[in-house]
């Protein structure tokens, strides 16, 4: 029996290092010339809120891949790397300790929902957003200060 569970574990840890390698770990990435993720990918979205300067980004993942001489992982649904980031509206200081839920609404009207993970900076997380049309996009956060914010808007995918 003992040996049996010692097999069972040997082979869970085999089996989990492939897919912990085809998890993409965006804080590991490495970007040329000190760049930052934030700066890559075209500006979606950006309002102030209570205070707080929102900005959204939505990066191609391809493009993304492509201009880092990588190639997408074999079966990755994700397309798209949404990312946002925060700041003092008053003092511009960079907030970066909070939670991030993002729904996206897919043209089909079906729902995708992650909580962002926080990078360097900023918060992100990978949607699949294959299907070219309107992609309702509904963020809500909460801050250091406890005080929940939200902001929602449309981002088309041509």
């Amino acid at each position: 029996m003992k040996k049996a569970a010692v097999i069972l574990a040997v082979a869970s840890f085999a089996l989990a290092a492939p897919l912990a390698s085809f998890a993409m770990d965006h804080g590991s990435m490495k970007m040329e010339h000190g760049e930052h993720m934030m700066d890559k990918g075209s500006l979606a979205h950006e309002e102030v809120v209570d205070g707080v300067k929102a900005t959204f980004k939505i990066i191609s993942m391809a493009e993304h891949m492509k201009a880092m001489k990588m190639e997408m992982p074999k079966g990755m649904k994700e397309t798209h790397h949404i990312m946002v980031e925060f700041k003092d509206a008053k003092s511009g200081k960079a907030l970066t300790e909070g939670e991030v839920t993002v729904k996206v609404q897919n043209p089909d009207k079906s729902y995708q929902t992650k909580d962002l993970m926080g990078m360097e900076g900023h918060f992100g997380a990978d949607y699949e957003m294959a299907k070219k049309g309107k992609y309702g996009v509904m963020a809500k956060f909460k801050l250091a200060d406890g005080k929940v914010r939200s902001a929602k808007f449309w981002y088309t995918v041509k």
